[in-house]
């Protein structure tokens, strides 16, 4: 790999890692098209160097989250345990389909996805938020943005569970983190407000991750240039994505969401 191509991959990794860290999802559905479409790597060894990404993308923004009290460790631990699950599933599905047939799966996944979000944002406008004490889980936060203490209390949690392992199975089939998923079901089905959302998903996006590395790299997918080229720029991206996550506003944060898969999952389609 010459200099230039490194740059430009460090490049790509910083600009996934601002996306990533600021919508929860780890950034590997920006990576991985960069990859394939942009430096011609097989969809394999994208998926594995993404993998590897979301692990450094959560372990650069979760403190950061947490510190700020904005991260829900209780409900990230209790959707974790079937997310793990899901995502050793994924990994070992993944090795026994062609590249080809991961890229259209991914694209009409992401279509579904912003489908969905974009249909329920026109209707009923950003999720209802609200708090209940007695709740089994409860949050709150300061919200930079809008100046005030936001509380709320989690609803449908074993819908969230079971989105979870589904999440789970996907992040290790597509190398995506899972975020996708489970940021707009913590949103729109718990009732859990944008930002603690994409707090929590990041603080969980890196144990999914780990549990499928493994077997990518078992099965040789994991190439070493290209993948540590990405994952200097991923933690640089990071950071920068951590701190504007904290001053925009959560409808702002949806909008980007929706319009960034959008394109996403044009590219990877045609």
């Amino acid at each position: 790999m010459s200099p230039t191509l490194f740059l430009l991959v460090v490049l790509s990794g910083a600009v996934t890692g601002v996306l990533g860290a600021l919508l929860g999802i780890g950034g590997g559905i920006f990576l991985i098209p960069v990859l394939v479409v942009g430096f011609g790597l097989p969809m394999h060894q994208a998926v594995a160097a993404s993998v590897v990404t979301i692990i450094a993308t959560s372990s650069a923004t979760a403190s950061v989250y947490v510190d700020k009290g904005i991260s829900n460790i209780r409900l990230g631990m209790s959707l974790e345990v079937m997310t793990t699950i899901g995502a050793v599933l994924g990994g070992v599905t993944a090795n026994y389909l062609p590249g080809n047939a991961l890229q259209k799966i991914f694209a009409i996944f992401l279509l579904v996805m912003a489908g969905l979000m974009w249909n329920k944002t026109r209707k009923h406008g950003e999720a209802q938020i609200a708090y209940d004490a007695a709740a089994r889980i409860t949050g709150e936060y300061y919200d930079e943005a809008e100046k005030r203490t936001v509380r709320y209390s989690v609803r449908r949690l074993p819908a969230a569970m079971l989105a979870s392992i589904v999440a789970g199975n996907l992040s290790g089939l597509l190398g995506i983190g899972g975020g996708l998923i489970k940021v707009p079901v913590m949103n729109m089905v718990s009732g859990i407000p944008m930002k603690a959302a994409t707090a929590t998903s990041n603080f969980m996006i890196g144990v999914t991750a780990v549990a499928s590395a493994f077997i990518y790299f078992s099965y040789g997918h994991l190439n070493p240039l290209y993948t540590s080229a990405a994952v200097l720029g991923v933690l640089a991206g990071s950071q920068l994505g951590t701190r504007l996550g904290a001053k925009l506003r959560s409808r702002t944060i949806t909008y980007v969401f929706i319009v960034l898969i959008l394109v996403v999952a044009g590219r990877m389609m045609f």
